[in-house]
């Protein structure tokens, strides 16, 4: 592995989690009823920034996505996909959860849950919405969090960094298809040019960005980029917290009307997250992987790229849609959710390491 990368996997395996990460379902409550007041009380300015729009593209939210993922596709480290080989039984379990699970179990119980068990309980022109910004949330695995949840749960940082940069490859060319042909079952009209749009924007434009200002930065030493990446962190922070409230500021008369929106959307959210996690966890377990990988491997199949997930909602259906209410829901539970997730990994570990053959365990260690 090389040195650049060696450099990376230490960044990801100490990094602690920051008051806002912490605190995000706090923040983003607060998102809530700030950004309802304000459309409430001076809906004008709202109005006029909703209309500021080229292709479909809303300029202000574009500029304020970009500031959101650019640093946080910065700490990727693409070297690392060497290290998926050394893996391969924890990278199989990730890729199988992510991609052939994740999305289409989402797509089942946003139909279960939106369309029929809800549906009385919901705007009935946004149920189409709904399901679809709940099928983005799905389709787009976390990319900078799952440090956090990695570091929380004692998981492997070279396992952790080679799936997060496996993922954000895939994504490049998974995503639309995976969305196209769910929202196609799901009987909802897709703007493919849209929806390819938003792909170039919001995960090759960035990427790309990111990267080669990783290298310059990197040419000028590693401490550049680690104060770099310090600066944008905050305004990746301010970014995120202007997006939710305008997009509550649109929201806001429809969250009146019918509070339990928000709580109904939560409930396939949070079963999302439950399934998948303990699939990862338990497959990795049938496989024989170390507890280290397991962990990462779990976490990332639990959580979401929510980012890209409201970014593609605003490009596809609009600030006022059902589609973006739904993926900020994604952030509003979040945090805690994944605590209880890394709780019980934690606290399971003797059960999990009792079930993996010696041979097997052996095995793990030495590739360690």
């Amino acid at each position: 592995m090389s040195v650049q990368c060696d450099v990376s996997v230490k960044q990801a395996a100490g990094a602690p989690m920051s008051v806002f990460e912490r605190w995000l379902t706090l923040w983003v409550a607060l998102c809530i009823l700030v950004g309802i007041g304000l459309g409430q009380l001076v809906p004008a300015p709202f109005r006029f920034l909703g209309q500021l729009e080229v292709a479909q593209v809303n300029l202000p939210v574009g500029l304020l996505i970009w500031v959101m993922i650019i640093p946080m596709l910065m700490k990727v480290d693409f070297g690392a996909l060497g290290q998926v080989r050394a893996h391969w039984r924890g990278i199989g379990v990730t890729l199988f959860v992510n991609w052939a699970v994740k999305p289409f179990s989402m797509a089942l119980l946003a139909w279960l849950f939106i369309r029929v068990l809800f549906a009385d309980w919901l705007p009935p022109e946004q149920l189409d919405s709904y399901v679809a910004g709940l099928i983005l949330l799905a389709a787009a695995p976390c990319t900078a969090m799952v440090f956090v949840w990695s570091r929380l749960t004692g998981g492997d940082p070279y396992f952790t960094l080679s799936q997060v940069a496996l993922n954000d490859v895939i994504m490049i060319f998974a995503f639309a298809p995976i969305v196209g042909l769910l929202l196609g079952l799901s009987s909802i009209l897709v703007p493919w040019d849209t929806l390819l749009t938003s792909v170039v924007l919001y995960i090759v434009v960035p990427v790309i960005i990111a990267q080669l200002w990783r290298r310059h930065l990197l040419a000028q030493g590693q401490g550049r980029l680690d104060a770099t990446l310090e600066r944008l962190g905050h305004a990746s922070i301010v970014a995120l917290l202007l997006t939710l409230v305008l997009l509550f500021a649109f929201q806001g008369e429809q969250i009146l009307r019918q509070p339990l929106i928000i709580a109904l959307l939560a409930v396939p959210i949070l079963i999302q997250v439950f399934f998948n996690s303990s699939l990862a966890y338990l497959l990795n377990r049938a496989v024989g992987e170390r507890h280290s990988v397991a962990c990462p491997s779990a976490l990332i199949g639990a959580s979401n790229f929510f980012e890209l997930a409201v970014a593609a909602a605003i490009a596809l259906f609009g600030f006022q849609s059902g589609a973006a209410l739904a993926t900020v829901v994604g952030v509003l539970i979040e945090v805690p959710v994944m605590l209880l997730v890394v709780r019980v990994v934690n606290r399971t570990k003797g059960w999990y390491e009792a079930n993996v053959p010696v041979g097997r365990r052996v095995a793990r260690a030495e590739d360690a």
